[in-house]
């Protein structure tokens, strides 16, 4: 399991990137390995929950993205080993 971070580099450009980006999201959800993303408070960005993809698989998918390869966002990816988890989210476990 993966957090992605993808910290702001270059904001004023995203509107150019904005639909690929929205895209390149949804396919993730779609194939089932993002769980959850959102807005990075208070100074944007954004960050992603991912599941199912080894590193460097997810590497490769996160410089596919718009964001990314168009220079707005840096991304930084977080390897987690999930150990214990609330029940609502056991299902989380099966897939470390």
């Amino acid at each position: 399991m993966h957090i992605v971070l993808l910290r702001p580099a270059d904001p004023a450009r995203a509107g150019d990137y904005l639909a690929g980006h929205k895209a390149w999201l949804e396919q993730g959800l779609e194939e089932g390995h993002f769980l959850l993303w959102g807005s990075l408070k208070p100074d944007g960005g954004g960050a992603i929950l991912v599941r199912g993809l080894e590193t460097d698989a997810l590497v490769q998918r996160v410089d596919a993205d718009p964001f990314v390869s168009g220079g707005v966002v840096t991304p930084e990816i977080i390897e987690i080993a999930p150990a214990r988890a609330d029940a609502r989210l056991q299902f989380l476990l099966g897939d470390a």
